[in-house]
């Protein structure tokens, strides 16, 4: 499959990287999360929060709710809040053994979202992706305004873990996100300044 993306991409982009948001973030919806970043250009950014999750909501439930036949097959995980745009909306995040030409995004080597009904019948279907996060909701950012906050230190940016993503339980993302960067929480409050 053909990329979209040019081949002089400005690998100052940050499709496919991870945040992770620093004690400067000054929202509290940002509030050590860590952030899948999906898309990113001059006109946009666009990523799904990968340690929130949902009170009260698991993804065989969600499944039933929006009528998904064989629901009962789908992993009892929780459903995520990938940010506070769209939150009726669900993305799911899985590895490119599922990929739809028409509607998955593939972010990084490995990876892909897709937000179509079709990955939610194949998540719950006898041959789903070998692994997956659901999501309700994403960040996104206007023109310029990440970058922004990048140079306002309110974010670190790594490599992507598929580690990370899937197997550290979402109480512990944050801060094994840091440890992936050699950064204890202490160290970074005090070069951010906060307590």
């Amino acid at each position: 499959m053909q990329s979209d993306r040019p081949t002089d991409v400005d690998d100052s982009f940050l499709a496919g990287k991870i945040l992770v948001a620093t004690p400067s973030i000054g929202d509290p919806r940002f509030d050590r999360s860590v952030i899948l970043m999906c898309d990113h250009s001059a006109e946009h950014a666009m990523g799904i929060v990968i340690n929130k999750p949902i009170e009260g909501i698991r993804l065989p439930e969600l499944l039933e709710q929006l009528d998904i036949e064989a629901c009962r097959q789908a992993p009892d995980r929780p459903v995520l809040l990938g940010g506070p745009v769209d939150r009726d909306r669900g993305f799911v995040i899985h590895t490119t053994d599922y990929m739809t030409p028409e509607s998955s995004l593939p972010v990084c080597p490995g990876l892909a979202l897709t937000a179509t009904k079709d990955v939610l019948e194949a998540i719950a279907s006898p041959h789903p992706p070998r692994r997956s996060l659901m999501a309700l909701g994403y960040a996104g950012w206007g023109a310029g305004q990440l970058e922004d906050e990048l140079t306002a230190n309110a974010w670190l940016v790594t490599e992507p873990d598929a580690g990370l993503i899937f197997d550290t339980p979402d109480s512990a993302k944050w801060e094994r996100a840091l440890d992936l960067l050699g950064v204890t929480p202490e160290h970074l409050s005090a070069l951010t300044g906060h307590a």
